[in-house]
């Protein structure tokens, strides 16, 4: 690559940012980095009347919370500022006017209405209406009507708009750095809308014009835009600029059948599509963060999902990922989005975090619990290190350890079909062995335990199901004398006498 490599993620702040597009966010930087380059952040509302107040805001901190921040954006670094296209909308028009002095482009009056009559006389002939050179010349256009009365026309007030005069029976064979070669008719595109007489330029010459002035050397987007790849390449030329390379991603999709994931996936599903929670009049949309995702496994999950590094490999660090991306290895087609195993990957980042601040992210759960005052920091870092391997979030750390903190209020009824008739004199004896145990610790009171019921040859079972049952309320739970250690003596013996009393 001889020029320095430039990319941009350019969302349209239109409400919450979907997880697909945090994915195009994501592959763009990484190229970047990966190649020394910019990443840069553009913010394209140019249509106003579908702004949302806050989503720029929370594409910023989405963004920021992955740990993918842009180099270049809205208050940072503006080099090419400025990064809302908004804020730009000065420049648009002497592009526009660019594009008719040299040909390519024309001003067109048509009301909506006498384009909706020509929509339903081609659908009565079984036709379909393509706005292209089929039909320009026949319409209400500055092609076919003086340059004096168009003037005069646009001087009054009228509305009109500038379209794009795409070439004739011309064949485009263009490039995509991840489908390779692809070829456009362009008697089958039809004229585009550039500009508006409102002073606004449309998506496409505003993407295109910000693009070249902010020297983009590669366009990095979802597949959903390659139809308009013919249209930007045919602007580029129009401009006699050069063109950036082109790579469209595949579509993330559904976990179940076929189609583009969407939020009533998520919704039907019990599962996030969004980076963050994303508040409404309607209610919230919840997102990755509040759902205890780490943003770590987000990145990771989110890279594997239409790219791999041609391994088994499925942990990467950000740095990795960097080290590892080439878009040569994105997949063509759709990656399917998978739930459980987002899950998993959430719990391979948990397993790895330290202890003190796992016990630390627990705090507040013990805190809504009650039980925040009840076990000092080392005990409580001990208990997390015991149930983490069970868990995917922090939030199931409560379901895992209740035990720990507070003698069980009912018993499970299939684990208590353990309980036999001589259980209550072997729990009895438990009690007399424990209390004559100095060193309280799981080691010393395993060995001590276990030589007694070797003496008097009492089978494992009899003897440690309901010992279980007993502290936990159920067989589960981690190593049982790590439990006994840390609820302590006196209050092993007190749940051991309820379950007598109570089983």
């Amino acid at each position: 690559m001889s020029k320095q490599v430039r990319v941009r993620f350019a969302p349209s702040p239109t409400g919450p940012l979907h997880i697909g597009g945090v994915r195009t966010a994501l592959f763009n930087y990484l190229f970047a980095k990966k190649n020394n380059g910019v990443f840069f952040l553009r913010i394209e509302d140019t249509d106003q009347n579908r702004f949302v107040p806050g989503a720029e805001e929370y594409i910023m901190e989405a963004l920021e919370w992955l740990g993918i921040s842009p180099d270049e954006t809205i208050g940072k670094n503006e080099k090419f500022g400025p990064y809302k296209q908004s804020e730009r909308k000065h420049l648009y028009k002497q592009y526009a006017d660019e594009l008719i002095n040299s040909g390519n482009a024309y001003y067109a009056f048509d009301t909506a209405e006498a384009l909706d009559l020509h929509r339903k006389q081609h659908e009565e002939q079984g036709k379909t209406f393509i706005y292209n050179h089929h039909n320009r010349e026949k319409l209400d256009t500055s092609l076919v009507i003086s340059a004096d009365e168009t003037a005069k026309r646009i001087a009054s007030g009228e509305d009109f708009v500038i379209r794009f005069k795409t070439p004739v029976a011309e064949t485009l064979h263009l490039h995509d750095i991840i489908r390779g070669d692809v070829k456009f008719e362009t008697s089958l595109l039809d004229d585009k809308v550039l500009f508006k007489s409102d002073g606004m330029p449309t998506y496409h010459l505003a993407n295109i014009v910000d693009d070249h002035l902010m020297e983009t050397s590669h366009v990095i987007r979802g597949e959903e835009w390659l139809p308009s790849m013919p249209l930007h390449v045919l602007l580029y030329r129009a401009f006699g600029w050069e063109a950036p390379e082109f790579a469209h991603l595949p579509l993330i999709m559904k976990p179940i059948g076929n189609g583009k994931l969407s939020k009533r996936d998520g919704d039907k599903m019990g599962f996030p599509v969004f980076p963050l929670d994303w508040k409404t009049e309607e209610g919230i949309s919840s997102g990755y963060r509040e759902k205890g995702f780490f943003p770590e496994a987000v990145v990771n999950f989110l890279a594997l999902l239409g790219w791999n590094d041609g391994t088994e490999k499925e942990l990467f660090t950000l740095q990795e990922l960097i080290s590892a991306f080439d878009l040569s290895r994105v997949h063509k087609s759709g990656a399917k989005f998978d739930p459980e195993k987002n899950k998993w990957f959430n719990h391979q980042y948990l397993i790895k975090q330290k202890d003190e601040d796992l016990a630390k992210a627990f705090l507040p759960i013990l805190n809504e619990k009650g039980f925040s005052n009840t076990l000092e920091m080392t005990k409580l870092i001990k208990i997390v290190s015991l149930i983490k391997d069970r868990a995917h979030f922090v939030s199931e750390f409560w379901e895992l350890s209740d035990f720990f903190f507070a003698a069980p209020t009912a018993y499970d009824e299939k684990a208590s079909k353990n309980w036999k008739e001589e259980t209550p004199f072997l729990m009895q004896s438990l009690i007399s062995i424990l209390e004559e145990i100095g060193e309280f610790s799981s080691m010393n009171i395993e060995t001590i335990v276990k030589d007694w019921m070797t003496k008097n040859e009492i089978g494992m079972g009899k003897v440690m199901q309901p010992f279980r049952l007993s502290l936990v309320g159920a067989l589960k739970g981690p190593h049982l004398f790590d439990i006994v250690e840390l609820i302590g003596k006196e209050e092993t013996i007190n749940r051991i006498q309820k379950a007598i009393a109570t089983l």
